[in-house]
């Protein structure tokens, strides 16, 4: 993993650990962030693992009560298979968590703290200002109402783009990668429209084309 792309997952699963209190942001050091992000895994581990125990029961309970009706079999087997997604999501997660500390050991460490830590300083004191930026690139939503973890990636984006230099595409397709791993089925489009806004609000350019369409999310 690079350097960089590390210190922005850390980032993330440190934020969502932490109070959307600025204050306490700033005083973060990198081993209780690294604590924390190796929680924030486990945590979703345990969730996935709980969800996808449940299902399964209810799949093979259907499976039991439906004798040979084809329809009913067919839902069971298919909740079943739900089940089955779930836990490897949760033993991804699990498997992420346990190396995420011995891939930062190899990596280059100093690197990947300083960053890290850059961006959540960063994040902290300007989180104000980058809140409205994203609340006036939202059509018919504002920021509060989204996921936390959906939240999070575009602060982190907007605060690598407005403070930090980081060139707009580099942003935004390292944000739509986090979505992927971290945020629903849909988040990853909707996170790319939003920041896309915010470059073309920021440049005084117009949006054009569908793929700059900022949609509300799907409840």
């Amino acid at each position: 993993m690079q350097a960089r792309r590390m210190a922005r997952e850390l980032a993330l699963l440190g934020l969502s650990q932490l109070s959307e209190k600025p204050g306490k942001l700033i005083t973060q050091d990198f081993k209780k962030l690294l604590l924390s992000a190796v929680q924030a895994l486990t945590a979703e581990a345990k969730d996935a693992l709980e969800t996808a125990s449940d299902e399964l029961k209810r799949g093979s309970q259907h499976l039991v009560d439906s004798g040979t009706r084809a329809s009913d079999v067919e839902k069971g087997r298919a909740m079943v298979e739900d089940a089955i997604a779930l836990t490897q999501t949760a033993i991804n997660r699990l498997a992420h968590a346990v190396e995420l500390p011995e891939f930062i050991r190899l990596s280059n460490q100093s690197e990947i703290e300083a960053f890290a830590l850059e961006l959540l300083s960063n994040t902290a004191k300007y989180q104000h200002d980058v809140d409205a930026v994203l609340d006036d690139a939202m059509v018919a939503w504002n920021l509060k109402r989204l996921a936390r973890i959906d939240r999070d990636i575009l602060r982190l984006a907007v605060v690598e783009i407005n403070y930090l230099g980081t060139p707009d595409r580099v942003a935004i397709n390292e944000a739509v990668e986090l979505a992927k791993r971290y945020s629903d089925d849909d988040g990853f489009r909707f996170i790319n429209g939003v920041l896309r806004r915010v470059v073309s609000r920021s440049d005084g350019s117009q949006v054009e084309g569908n793929e700059a369409t900022v949609d509300s999310p799907v409840a």
